[in-house]
C-alpha cells in the first residue's frame, strides 16, 4: 500500500482521468460541432463517460482521504479528509467502523447527480477542489448531452 505500489496506483488513476478528461472533450467538441445524429449513441457515450468519471473521482477520494487506504487502517490515523455520517453520529455506525471503497463511490456518484456534496462533507481544500471538478464535468456532460439528446429524439 505504501512506497512504490501507491505511486504507481495514482500515476495509473491520473492517466485514466487523462484519458477520460480528453473523451469528455471529444464529446463536447462533437456536440458543438453537430456531429451527434443519433440520440441513443450520443446517450451511450455521455453515460459511458460520466461513469468513468463517478468511478475515477471514487478512486481518487479513496486513495488520499486521511492520506490513503494503509494510513487510514493504523493506530492513529491523520484526520480525516471527509466528514461521514457514521462519523457524527457513532452510535449508529458498526465499532470502529471507517469507510471503505463503496463509501468513497458513493460520494463520487451522489456528488455526480446533485453537483453538490450530500451526506459527505469535504474538509480539505483539495477534497473540495476535487469534487468541485466532478461536480463540474458531470453538470457539462449530463447537462449538454440530454440537451442535444431530446433534440435529436424530437
Amino acid at each position: 500500500e505504501m512506497g512504490i505500489r501507491r505511486k504507481v496506483g495514482i500515476v495509473l488513476v491520473a492517466l485514466a482521468s487523462a484519458g477520460n478528461s480528453f473523451l469528455v472533450l471529444a464529446v463536447i467538441a462533437s456536440l458543438v460541432s453537430g456531429h451527434e445524429t443519433s440520440g441513443a449513441h450520443l446517450l451511450l457515450k455521455g453515460a459511458s463517460v460520466w461513469l468513468t468519471n463517478v468511478i475515477l473521482f471514487g478512486l481518487w477520494f479513496w486513495l488520499f482521504d486521511r492520506g490513503g487506504p494503509a494510513s487510514r487502517i493504523e493506530p492513529d490515523p491523520p484526520p480525516p479528509d471527509f466528514q461521514f455520517p457514521q462519523m457524527e453520529n457513532p452510535e449508529l455506525a458498526a465499532p470502529d467502523w471507517r469507510p471503505h471503497f463503496v463509501d468513497y463511490m458513493y460520494v463520487s456518484f451522489t456528488n455526480s447527480i446533485a453537483f453538490s456534496p450530500t451526506d459527505s462533507m469535504p474538509l480539505n481544500r483539495w477534497a473540495k477542489l476535487l469534487m468541485l471538478v466532478e461536480a463540474s464535468i458531470s453538470a457539462l456532460v449530463i447537462l449538454l448531452v440530454a440537451a442535444r439528446a431530446v433534440n435529436i429524439f424530437t
